[in-house]
């Protein structure tokens, strides 16, 4: 980018101004708000109303501000991307739990009542203990890195061993490449494979025969996809804000800058 530029895609603040659009859906100067749009790193940002999330006074600003991507990104995981092909009481596999859209996932996903396998790097283990998981796997790091070595340990038997031989209903898998095939290998019959993000590289291409074995599914989603109108935007911010208050959902912020850092 030429600078100078602001960054940003996730905010949080007070309304100082509003237009007459923005009262009639009910926001007022001072209501609590978060958000997603370019440019937040700054003191004032224009938030078109639509995508104004209203945060309970029983919520942080800092936390609320914490769930705008990762939080919303887990909440569609868990509860829509798999197209209830999980029921509860069935077991569910979440790469990287240690990471930062999959602590939420782990929890949230615990939250709707299915059995969780994570997976996480020695180093993040505490981390990963933290989400509740069922049973966590944990790995190796790759050399010279905090990466988890998904080579370091048999995934899919320590998944099939912990299943009963059975597998699991639903994958969620960040990582990507590196782990395709332990994912599409540790499904149950009729399992989806949700992958949705590339943290060790792009899926690649692979030939829709290879689900034949399971009669198993396949589906790469988009956050997009998953907040298409306001009304689905504030049905995943409202069960995040109540399992917050509730206590069912742990948020850690980690530390805070400066903006001028």
């Amino acid at each position: 980018r030429e600078l100078p530029f602001i960054g940003g895609q996730e905010g949080g603040g007070v309304i100082a101004v509003t237009t007459p659009a923005a009262e009639a859906m009910g926001f007022k100067v001072g209501d609590r708000v978060v958000y997603s749009v370019f440019e937040t790193y700054a003191e004032y940002t224009v938030v078109p109303a639509a995508k104004l999330l209203p945060v309970p006074a029983s919520v942080g600003l800092d936390v609320a501000t914490s769930c705008v991507v990762q939080g919303m990104t887990a909440h569609y995981l868990t509860c829509d991307a798999h197209a209830q092909l999980i029921k509860p009481g069935e077991w569910c596999l979440i790469h990287g739990v240690g990471g930062g859209t999959c602590q939420w996932a782990a929890q949230m996903a615990k939250i709707k009542g299915y059995k969780v396998i994570g997976t996480t790097s020695r180093g993040k283990e505490a981390i990963g203990r933290d989400t509740g998981c069922d049973e966590l796997i944990v790995l190796e790091e790759a050399a010279g890195t905090s990466y988890e070595d998904y080579a370091s340990v048999d995934v899919v038997k320590r998944v099939m061993d912990i299943t009963g031989g059975q597998g699991v209903k639903c994958v969620i898998d960040g990582i990507g490449k590196a782990t395709m095939d332990i994912s599409i290998e540790s499904l149950a019959r009729r399992g989806i494979f949700v992958s949705f993000g590339n943290a060790s590289g792009a899926v690649p291409a692979f030939p829709v025969l290879r689900l034949i074995n399971k009669s198993a599914y396949v589906t790469r989603p988009k956050l997009l996809d998953y907040t298409v109108d306001r009304a689905e935007m504030l049905y995943r911010s409202g069960d995040i804000f109540k399992w917050i208050a509730e206590g069912r959902l742990k948020v850690s912020v980690d530390r805070v800058f400066p903006l001028d850092q």
